[in-house]
């Protein structure tokens, strides 16, 4: 049996088109919201490390700013598998900021900085935690808006 367009999320648009759009939502975040936000704390002086980083990645040598927005990506997809199982209204918004905020920021530090064979001292890690969380949670929320706007967007040319 097949689903009718009013049977599934989303105007009946494939999962697929759907991830791909919490992908290009995520990617997006990453360099207006995550960004932003890291631009306004490295202002106040809360993070030593300003936004838009161009220095070069390991292994292909793609400016880092765009590194980060390609995992803001892969993380939108992973927020797009949660997010029917979401509660509705103001709840919403909480979780999406608590996703962004926790997960990623845990990752970044109990899995990406050990591969790295970073270090953090012990008098940084808590203002570290701080930025990263605050950096986070601000894609989590950006992320979701532009989910929104393109679902509504793309929503209306299908």
């Amino acid at each position: 049996m097949t689903a009718e367009p009013s049977d599934t999320p989303n105007g009946g648009r494939g999962s697929a088109a759907r991830l791909g759009l919490w992908f290009v939502a995520g990617f997006i975040a990453v360099l207006i919201f995550h960004q932003g936000m890291l631009g306004i704390l490295h202002g106040l002086g809360a993070s030593p490390r300003g936004p838009y980083p161009m220095a070069s990645t390991w292994p292909f040598g793609v400016p880092q700013v765009f590194s980060l927005a390609f995992w803001g990506g892969v993380w939108g997809i992973v927020l797009g598998l949660i997010e029917p199982r979401l509660p509705k209204g103001w709840l919403y918004w909480l979780c999406v900021i608590l996703f962004g905020a926790i997960l990623p920021t845990a990752v970044a530090v109990l899995v990406v900085l050990p591969l790295k064979g970073i270090q953090i001292p012990p008098g940084a890690m808590f203002a570290g935690l701080m930025v990263g969380l605050a950096i986070n949670a601000a894609w989590g929320i950006g992320t979701a808006l532009f989910y929104r706007l393109g679902d509504r967007l793309v929503g209306r040319g299908a």
